[in-house]
């Protein structure tokens, strides 16, 4: 049993207080994740040709300042750093595919969380309240955001395993559930290039996402197809760069709740986690039906 939570708000005006509000769903769910938490923010782009990789050391006082200036050496731009416990996301002039090798070469202890133009993911092992204190994240500035609080599964309790799980550009999913035929897909994926670090199903279902949309599948062409070809028992919440989604498995075995207004969607694992939003009193809210690919924004 996990929780997943999901806002993407509609009304700018909001998007100074999503830290707050987002925070306060996260920790609703803390009964359904004691094990670990985490969680992906859009938002915050930065400049034209720039894009933001989110990193992750274990240790406390790595010198996140050194590896930034060492980026803008190689890649002869001035990078942007901001740093938070033991992240960092640094904004490089560069390509995904170069930065990726770039940091490999450099620190092979450095963990690439995600690389996009407007996706931050933070988790850690630890209660939802523990990470959103940790990272701040009251105080954060965005327009959507996904998160998971987990109870491990299928593999054991570290951050590599915790939720969200991002395989491409601004690409990111959470999962409440559990895939049986992961490890064939897995072998298919990796063979195809597609990147699996860790043995979580649920990075599984994210891999095979990106697959899709790399062979010229939109968002929801992508959820269409999973419907046939993941096996086992899931809700989706996915985000990208402008856009949010969410998919439940035609048996709908794991729980989800919608709520929309003119302001916001939002999507939780239980209604507690809605409670407080402003403007709830007034939503529309239902259950999302079985095997029914839900988009807003672009992810369509």
């Amino acid at each position: 049993m996990c929780g997943i939570v999901g806002l993407y708000l509609k009304n700018s005006d909001l998007f100074d207080h999503i830290g707050e509000l987002f925070s306060t769903m996260l920790v609703c769910l803390s009964s359904r994740g004691p094990d670990s938490a985490g969680f992906a923010l859009y938002g915050n782009e930065p400049p034209s040709g720039y894009i933001k990789v989110t990193l992750r050391h274990n240790g406390e006082n790595y010198n996140w300042q050194t590896l930034s200036d060492e980026l803008g050496q190689r890649f002869n731009c001035q990078p942007q750093l901001q740093i938070n416990a033991n992240y960092a996301v640094i904004a490089v002039r560069a390509q995904e595919a170069e930065i990726r090798s770039e940091l490999q070469a450099l620190d092979a202890s450095i963990s690439v969380m995600s690389v996009g133009h407007s996706i931050e993911i933070l988790k850690e092992i630890g209660s939802p309240q523990s990470i959103v204190e940790r990272f701040r994240m009251r105080s954060m500035q965005g327009s959507h955001a996904i998160g998971h609080t987990r109870m491990a599964t299928e593999s054991a309790v570290t951050t590599d395993g915790s939720h969200p799980f991002s395989t491409g550009m601004d690409l990111c999913l959470v999962h409440n559930g559990s895939l049986s035929n992961h490890n064939r897909l897995r072998r298919i994926l990796m063979r195809d290039g597609i990147e699996i670090r860790t043995e979580n199903d649920s990075e599984v279902a994210a891999g095979y996402l990106m697959w899709q949309m790399q062979q010229g599948k939109s968002l929801q062409q992508a959820l269409e197809a999973a419907l046939e070809d993941l096996d086992g028992f899931y809700t989706f919440a996915i985000g990208t760069a402008e856009g949010f989604a969410v998919l439940r498995d035609p048996i709908a075995c794991k729980p989800a709740v919608l709520a929309e207004t003119e302001d916001f969607v939002a999507m939780a694992s239980e209604f507690q986690a809605l409670a407080d939003l402003p403007g709830i009193d007034q939503a529309k809210v239902w259950e999302p039906k079985p095997g029914m690919v839900y988009t807003w924004g672009s992810a369509a």
